[in-house]
């Protein structure tokens, strides 16, 4: 049986609160979702990373607005 799909949408406000490495955002109708995962070396780097240290809270290196309003 094959079912044929025609959707219209249209979004004028998209908020997302929190997206992960694993998540999926679907708007509309799929059939299958297929995962995928890459990892890429862009920097070229040939060693792994140094361990993070120190316990001491640091601030931001872009400074953040409180959250305002509600969703």
């Amino acid at each position: 049986m094959n079912f044929h799909i025609n959707q219209s949408i249209t979004i004028h406000n998209l908020r997302v609160e929190g997206i992960t490495n694993s998540s999926v955002l679907q708007i509309g109708s799929a059939g299958m979702i297929k995962p995928l995962s890459n990892l890429y070396n862009t920097g070229g780097f040939t060693e792994p990373a140094p361990e993070a240290g120190g316990n001491g809270a640091r601030p931001p290196l872009v400074p953040l607005a409180p959250p305002t309003g509600s969703s």
